[in-house]
């Protein structure tokens, strides 16, 4: 696993290079059919979502995603949703429900969008009601942290049977800069935050947040990405056979249990 300081991961987290949600959708998953819109508002582009197959099982899969380049990140937002986005997330996962596919989520944001008009349009009652229809929702959910995984934003698609990151990504409750903004009232001093806030896979897998860390390098080199998603989906593969034995009582109150002893 990593060697690298909290700081450095941070940064790798970021970096533009890695696979956006589209793109492991297209590299681990066939046959996918994206669905649009949360019939009330609009279609958030920063949430992509649909049905496709892993192997030959039917799966509703959900992402959150980032663009490379200026114009697509301002066609994502940054890769931070509105609370539209949620409700399109909310609304595929009942779908999922509904005909009996598990839900996997690939998670990348720095945060759900703060602007005020998505106040005005409830993005708080949004991230809650995610969190309240997933902690119940009857078929098994895994959530992949393939890149940042910021504060609410990210744990509107985390309440799953197992969160995974991969190596060398984020789960945090706000960002650094505005953790040492809060602590220090001085963002430049993020890179000492980070070393604090604890946010990197190694950590938390020590501290039970999260299930498994999925290796984005060999030897202290770094994996083809396309290598990446090969292991993400052996995984997948793996991990919803073994979901697929529980029963739904048993489903709801392991993720139930997960989420209750933090």
């Amino acid at each position: 696993m990593s060697k690298l300081n909290a700081n450095e991961i941070v940064k790798l987290a970021r970096a533009k290079k890695r696979l956006t949600a589209r793109e492991y959708i297209a590299e681990i998953f066939n046959e996918f059919v994206e669905l649009h819109g949360d019939r009330t508002f609009r279609d958030d582009l920063a949430i992509v979502g649909g049905i496709a197959l892993l192997k030959s099982q039917p799966v509703t899969v959900i992402g959150i995603q980032k663009g490379r380049d200026l114009k697509e990140n301002m066609e994502v937002n940054f890769g931070q949703p509105h609370p539209e986005g949620y409700r399109k997330a909310l609304r595929l996962m009942k779908q999922a429900e509904k005909f009996n596919r598990p839900v996997i989520t690939l998670i990348n944001t720095a945060g759900a969008f703060s602007g005020v008009g998505a106040e005005e349009r409830g993005q708080g009652e949004a991230i809650a009601r995610n969190l309240i229809t997933m902690s119940d929702l009857k078929v098994p959910i895994i959530a992949v942290i393939i890149g940042e995984g910021g504060s609410g934003g990210a744990l509107a698609l985390a309440v799953a049977n197992r969160v995974w990151m991969l190596e060398n990504t984020i789960y945090t409750i706000l960002s650094p800069e505005g953790f040492a903004s809060i602590l220090w009232k001085d963002s430049t001093r993020a890179k000492e935050a980070a070393k604090y806030m604890k946010l990197t896979a190694t950590e938390l897998l020590k501290m039970g947040v999260i299930d498994q860390i999925l290796p984005e390098t060999l030897n202290g080199k770094p994996l083809d990405p396309l290598k990446v998603a090969k292991i993400i989906k052996k995984a997948l593969v793996e991990e919803l056979k073994e979901l697929s034995k529980m029963s739904i009582e048993n489903l709801i109150k392991q993720r139930y249990q997960r989420f209750r002893k933090f």
